[in-house]
C-alpha cells in the first residue's frame, strides 16, 4: 500500500526491492503491512488467548531497556497501533526517545514477527473510537488508573473507579491523559520456525518512513 501523501514522482522510490531471497508461501508479498495482518488474522484462528499480545520494548533516559506486554490494535498501511495511558512509563519513555520496537509471537503458528521503528502519538477520532468501543468498566478503569504510580491498596484504586463511575456517567469521554501510539517501522523481520532450528527469517528494512523496502534472507 502506498501512504496517500506521497506524490507520484516519489512513488517509485517506495517500492521493494525484488532481488530474489526465496520468498514463497507465507512469505511471498510485497508489502509487510499485509502479511503481517495475514499472520495475525492466521493466529487469531489457533491462539487460545490475545493473540494480538505483542512485548513492547523501550527505553529509559539512562538507556536501560523496558519491556512489558500490550495488545495489538491495529495494523494500518504504514503502521501498527496501540493505546495506552500517557502518564505510564512506556509513554514517558517512548515521548522521550520517539522508537521503540515489539515482537509478536505465536507458539501455536511457531511464528514471530519482530518490528523496529519510529513513534508518533495518535489522539484524533481514531483514538477517541477506540476508546468508545471498550466496555463501560474498561473506560471507568481509564479514568481512574494512575497508570505506573505507586498505589497504596487495591481498596483505594476500586474506591476511584466508584467516584469516577458517579462523576463520569454511563458515556465517559476519551480522557486527555490516554491515547494511541503508532510504530512507523524502519524494520520488520518476519521469523518461522524449521527443523533442526534451520529457521526461515526475511528481514524488511528502509532508511526512513514512506522509502524503499529492501528484503534480505538472515541466517537462523
Amino acid at each position: 500500500m502506498t501512504d496517500p501523501s506521497i506524490t507520484a514522482g516519489d512513488a517509485e522510490d517506495t517500492k521493494t526491492d525484488t532481488a530474489d531471497t526465496g520468498r514463497t508461501g507465507m512469505f511471498a508479498g510485497d508489502d509487510p503491512f499485509v502479511i503481517a495482518q495475514t499472520w495475525l488474522s492466521e493466529a487469531e484462528k489457533a491462539e487460545v488467548n490475545d493473540p494480538n499480545a505483542m512485548a513492547l520494548a523501550t527505553v529509559d533516559p539512562q538507556g536501560l531497556p523496558n519491556v512489558r506486554m500490550v495488545l495489538l490494535k491495529g495494523i494500518e498501511a504504514d503502521a501498527f497501533v496501540f493505546y495506552t495511558n500517557y502518564g505510564s512509563a512506556k509513554a514517558q519513555e517512548i515521548d522521550t526517545a520517539g522508537m521503540a520496537a515489539f515482537v509478536l509471537h505465536w507458539k501455536s503458528l511457531r511464528r514471530q514477527i519482530r518490528v523496529r521503528g519510529h513513534v508518533t502519538r495518535e489522539e484524533g477520532p481514531a483514538a477517541d473510537a477506540y476508546f468508545a468501543s471498550r466496555s463501560l468498566q474498561s473506560r471507568l478503569g481509564a479514568w481512574a488508573s494512575r497508570q505506573s504510580q505507586p498505589l497504596a491498596s487495591r481498596a483505594a484504586l476500586m474506591a476511584e473507579v466508584a467516584r469516577q463511575t458517579v462523576k463520569r456517567g454511563p458515556k465517559p469521554a476519551r480522557p486527555p491523559f490516554w491515547g494511541g501510539y503508532r510504530i512507523v517501522p524502519v524494520e520488520i523481520e518476519f521469523w518461522a520456525d524449521g527443523a533442526f532450528r534451520l529457521h526461515d527469517r526475511f528481514r524488511w528494512r528502509r532508511q526512513t518512513p514512506g522509502s524503499r523496502w529492501s528484503v534480505s534472507r538472515l541466517n537462523p
